[in-house]
């Protein structure tokens, strides 16, 4: 047996899983394969796209109507992307819920992290290259968001856009950023990977004995294998029934720089994050609030320092954890039942915050969505500091 046979019968056969793990840790497997559909329909639309602000919207629309299975291509990529996000959002969620940034899968974390705000970025250059209403004020509105960096910020924004205002070399760069990006992401992806697999998957109760894991293959390979069928059945349909669900309507109006859209919104997978910006009256403290809003999940593994003298109170013995009581850990132990408890119950608050986010975020802007943003913004940093205390 060769060295590549080993390593994958090691790290995809025979890798050590816990007993108790709920469809929930499905979500990475899915997105690893939405990532592989993006580059592979990607590498098809670039055959025909055109990266000029005179040529492109035209050369996605020839690409929909002339090319064999042209349409199912791009409304996989499209409708791919917002998939993407659903199943990233999930992902995270489990992570949070379960805690999975703690000591000592903290590397995991940050690394997931580091993935997130990269496909951001990849959704938000691809988004623009249609060149559509939404596509080209979108982009506006967000590369001057540069601008309030001090010093800097007028230089990043005039490299950005290759001139002052976004124009053909603007259109250019993004087109190859979006391009080379999903490269990257597959490249931290290995590395999230191989975090994971040196210090082994995260479970429901947080136990590391080594009697509670069996092998991947077959048990969890057909756990994954059944919510990749349920992800091709949703995304067929939308793509076959409603291709457009997910994309807005004045996305299909060429760009026109004279002519500004009523209602100017992200897609939706950034609606939250655009609340936060559009409900400050400052522009440089939206733009903190909102990058914060991400970032300030990086500092969630420094509680693994307050966890570490939970571990090894609790589970440090874990060779010995079948003469454990399990009981007596979660719930006869009442400070650790009751933190367990209120933690889950912030989890479930805060996903409900996030959701009015990105409701609110799509409304138009009036004195009342004005007041509920900032309301939002106001509970959505309160909860994550009660995370902090109950963890």
């Amino acid at each position: 047996m060769n060295t590549q046979q080993i390593f994958i019968k090691n790290h995809l056969v025979f890798y050590p899983t816990p007993l108790n793990i709920s469809y929930f840790f499905s979500f990475g497997f899915l997105a690893g394969i939405i990532l592989i559909s993006q580059i592979l329909t990607g590498l098809f639309l670039a055959m025909y796209f055109s990266n000029d602000i005179s040529l492109s919207f035209g050369s996605i629309e020839f690409f929909i109507r002339n090319i064999n299975y042209g349409w199912f291509i791009r409304y996989l990529h499209s409708n791919g992307a917002s998939f993407f996000f659903i199943i990233i959002y999930i992902h995270i969620f489990k992570g949070l819920y379960y805690r999975s940034f703690l000591y000592p899968r903290h590397m995991i974390w940050i690394s997931g992290l580091f993935i997130f705000i990269l496909l951001m970025a990849t959704a938000f250059l691809g988004y623009v290259l249609p060149w559509g209403q939404m596509s080209f004020w979108g982009a506006t509105v967000i590369t001057n968001l540069l601008s309030v960096f001090p010093f800097i910020g007028d230089s990043l924004v005039f490299w950005l856009w290759g001139g002052f205002s976004i124009e053909n070399p603007t259109l250019m760069r993004f087109f190859i950023l979006h391009f080379i990006l999903p490269f990257i992401i597959l490249g931290f992806i290995f590395l999230h990977l191989s975090f994971l697999h040196s210090v082994g998957s995260s479970n429901i109760l947080m136990f590391n004995n080594i009697f509670n894991y069996i092998s991947f293959y077959p048990f969890f390979f057909l756990k994954d294998f059944l919510f990749f069928l349920i992800l091709s059945f949703f995304l067929i349909f939308f793509i076959c029934y409603d291709s457009n669900f997910f994309n807005h309507s004045d996305n299909y109006i060429k760009a026109n720089s004279l002519i500004t859209p009523i209602h100017i919104v992200p897609e939706w997978y950034f609606l939250p994050f655009y609340a936060i910006l559009r409900s400050i009256e400052n522009k440089s403290f939206g733009v903190f609030l909102m990058f914060f809003s991400i970032f300030i999940f990086f500092l969630f593994p420094l509680l693994y320092f307050k966890f570490n003298i939970y571990y090894k109170n609790y589970f440090l013995n874990s060779i010995f954890i079948d003469k454990f009581d399990y009981s007596f850990n979660f719930k006869n132990n009442s400070s650790i039942y009751l933190k367990n408890n209120f933690y889950s119950i912030f989890i479930w608050i805060f996903l409900i915050i996030f959701i009015l986010l990105g409701w609110i975020g799509q409304l138009s802007m009036n004195s009342l969505t004005l007041i509920l943003g900032k309301i939002l913004i106001f509970f959505y940093y309160f909860i994550i500091f009660l995370l902090f205390i109950f963890v």
